[in-house]
């Protein structure tokens, strides 16, 4: 599997628009996620496009980059992987970090 990025996106364009235009010459896709915004619910302008193979991916990008859709240029490339986030617990012992006392709250200068 093979995750494509497409850019540039209208609000209008739904995923199943984005599923017959990636399948068209016979690729096969899997997945399409459109993004959008967590408190709208509107389109954020881009999405993911997971297709069969790294071959297929390749001809998607060569095919598409560039061309219209719903009177936007896409931009289509290789999706880049995100970096994993690094949980650290916090560190109680040092008195920082939460308020701890001194101006935070107060009444002001005496």
């Amino acid at each position: 599997m093979a995750r494509v990025y497409v850019g540039n996106l209208s609000w209008d364009t739904t995923e199943d628009k984005l599923r017959e235009l990636f399948g068209r010459d016979g690729r096969t896709v899997t997945e399409v996620i459109l993004k959008r915004d967590k408190r709208t619910g509107k389109p954020r302008g881009f999405a993911f496009v997971d297709l069969a193979s790294e071959v297929e991916a390749e001809a998607a990008i060569a095919a598409l980059n560039g061309t219209t859709l719903d009177e936007r240029q896409l931009k289509v490339n290789n999706a880049k992987a995100l970096p994993t986030r690094q949980y650290t617990e916090p560190d109680f012992s040092s008195g920082r970090g939460f308020g701890g006392g001194r101006g935070f709250g107060g009444r002001g200068r005496r």
